[in-house]
């Protein structure tokens, strides 16, 4: 993730006129931006590792009869670079050209127009004139089986980057490269449907795919046609969107914009608008006292989180035999369906099957978790539509909407209170954090020293720390990303895992890094990762035990955490997925 300082000797190197210094080992393309020279790429991705594969980032050098791809060619002392010379912009030109020769024509229908990289590049190249070149577009089929992605292998350029997201960085290896030559496709193996793969739904490979072959799978004409119906459209609103949305619309890394985002709900017909910081701190007082039972009365330990659809889905399809170690604790998004087609449908006289229950998450995973046939404890499918941070800034551009100069507006009562620690469930290790804060003050009788307990903040794979509970020491650990879930059910299934508390999230960096947010690079998640934690310390409220909207649902309908109907409400079970493996 940070790459490690180190002393290494400077190179000295002229790229368009100007001189540069870098250190040895430097790329050329890393050298040109440090100098504020771009250099078009496709390919290439900061996070991942160098492929040379697209070549559009060709570079010519002097000396050298051939172009170089600036992106895995390092630089050398005294080395001259020229980044747009007649020769370089033919040749990227060439290229373009025998992409498009097999590429669909169909920008403006395309999920990903605006924010395609092989549409700027073309832009950036002036592309406008007819291609050289016969077109053969590979007829592959579709596959819109997955909730949660659309794959469109026509659009594919095969630049490699799902697949070293898919089967490097995530360990699913549901993605391969099919047949040869004209019909080389990347896609699941033997032709399968997504849907009926491994797949677990995370959307990372959404993030990295540079044009339309993967893209989320989008649920708002359903959401248009709900409010045709005549609906009430009541949408809960997750935390890590207001840092990411108008990020989405366009603005800088780290942006809140809570308010802003409450208004353009408001004006795009949503009835009530709810801050699922609340089901956050819901989600605390059940899965933390169902943490203190099981410290008691023996339970199965360590305990497990469960607020991650995709990390939950891993953890029935890799290891069934553990899913004991799940807390059996609804997510924040399910619990809070649940309640809108409870405790407030009766609270307002509406009957729950004229509410249309909408989340706005940062997660593709959460379109799949709404359809688990168990989410219907209240009678009614908790959730009905989960839409994407992708997906609103859509439905925002599309109503006319102009962001940025949106005022603020509070969220709706009766769940418009959420704490501090609801807030922080948007990065890695939000939820030990919040959990902690809770149980620590339940068993003590009084709040932790310091609540901001970094001991589990930041964006190391694994990170571990002890807590001392009234003399009796508590361990817990936290990791995100799936390869490092895996190492942790290892320690589980060999019995080293001396824990008693896991928060696990399936995407690198926790819920700000979710496969439906706007693409990121490490960089950007840590302004992400800034924003929340700034937020966090200027709420008035920062315990979920102590937020009065909690305190009210509990006091007039659940009775306690834990009781017999926050059991039946705000609980779940879980499947052996094995057969996915087949």
């Amino acid at each position: 993730m940070q790459r490690e300082r180190r002393n290494l000797p400077m190179i000295h190197l002229i790229i368009d006129g100007q001189p540069v210094e870098v250190e040895e080992g430097t790329t050329i393309l890393q050298a040109a931006k440090k100098a504020c020279i771009h250099i078009p790429t496709l390919c290439y991705h900061e996070d991942l590792s160098i492929k040379a594969v697209c070549r559009i980032c060709v570079v010519e050098v002097e000396g050298q009869r051939l172009l170089p791809t600036a992106c895995s060619t390092p630089v050398a002392e005294g080395m001259v670079v020229q980044t747009a010379s007649p020769k370089v912009l033919k040749a990227r030109r060439n290229i373009l050209e025998l992409i498009f020769a097999r590429h669909p024509q169909n920008c403006l229908v395309c999920p990903k127009s605006g924010k395609c990289d092989l549409q700027k590049v073309a832009q950036d190249l002036g592309m406008h004139l007819d291609i050289r070149y016969d077109t053969q577009i590979r007829h592959q089929e579709e596959d819109w089986s997955s909730p949660a992605i659309m794959r469109n292998p026509q659009k594919c350029i095969l630049c490699g980057r799902c697949l070293e997201m898919c089967n490097d960085i995530q360990g699913i290896n549901v993605l391969s490269k099919e047949n040869r030559g004209f019909h080389t496709l990347v896609a699941p193996a033997y032709g399968e449907k997504l849907a009926d793969t491994n797949c677990i739904g995370c959307g990372q490979c959404v993030q990295v795919c540079p044009t339309g072959a993967l893209t989320v799978h989008y649920h708002t004409y359903g959401l248009m046609k709900q409010k045709e119906l005549g609906k009430k459209l009541i949408i809960q609103v997750a935390p890590s969107v207001r840092i990411t949305l108008a990020e989405a619309l366009g603005e800088k890394p780290g942006v809140v914009s809570t308010g802003r985002l409450v208004s353009a709900l408001k004006r795009l017909g949503f009835y009530k608008v709810f801050d699922s910081d609340f089901s956050a701190d819901l989600t605390i007082m059940e899965e933390g006292t169902e943490l203190l039972h099981r410290l008691k009365n023996g339970g199965t330990l360590p305990m497990i989180t469960s607020c991650c659809p995709a990390w939950v889905k891993y953890c029935e399809t890799y290891a069934p035999n553990l899913t004991d170690h799940l807390s059996t604790a609804k997510s924040p998004q399910q619990m809070f369906g649940a309640m809108i087609k409870t405790w407030f449908a009766e609270r307002e006289g509406i009957d729950p099957g004229e509410i249309c229950s909408v989340s706005v998450m940062p997660c593709t995973a959460k379109k799949f978790e709404c359809t688990r046939p168990e989410m219907r404890d209240s009678g009614y499918q908790d959730v009905d539509i989960s839409i994407t941070v992708q997906e609103l800034a859509n439905l925002i551009r599309a109503g006319g909407i102009d962001f940025s100069e949106l005022p603020d507006t509070p969220f709706d009562d009766p769940f418009g209170e959420g704490s501090g620690a609801g807030l922080i469930f948007g990065a890695t290790g939000g939820v030990m954090e919040a959990a902690l804060r809770t149980v620590y003050a339940v068993v003590t009788g009084q709040e932790m020293p310091r609540l901001e307990y970094t001991d589990v903040r930041g964006f190391k794979g694994i990170k571990e720390s002890t807590v001392n509970l009234n003399g009796t020491e508590i361990r817990v650990a936290v990791a995100h990303g799936i390869k490092n879930a895996k190492i942790l059910l290892e320690k589980i299934k060999e019995g080293k895992a001396d824990y008693h508390f896991i928060e696990i999230m399936a995407c690198p960096g926790g819920c700000i890094g979710g496969g439906g947010n706007p693409p990121k690079t490490w960089k950007i998640m840590e302004e992400r990762k800034k924003a929340i934690y700034e937020a966090e310390k200027n709420l008035p409220i920062r315990l979920s035990h102590k937020n009065p909207a909690v305190k009210r649902v509990y006091e007039t309908y659940l009775g306690e955490p834990c009781s017999e109907k926050a059991h039946k409400l705000l609980h779940t079970t879980y499947f052996n997925r094995q057969d996915l493996l087949r």
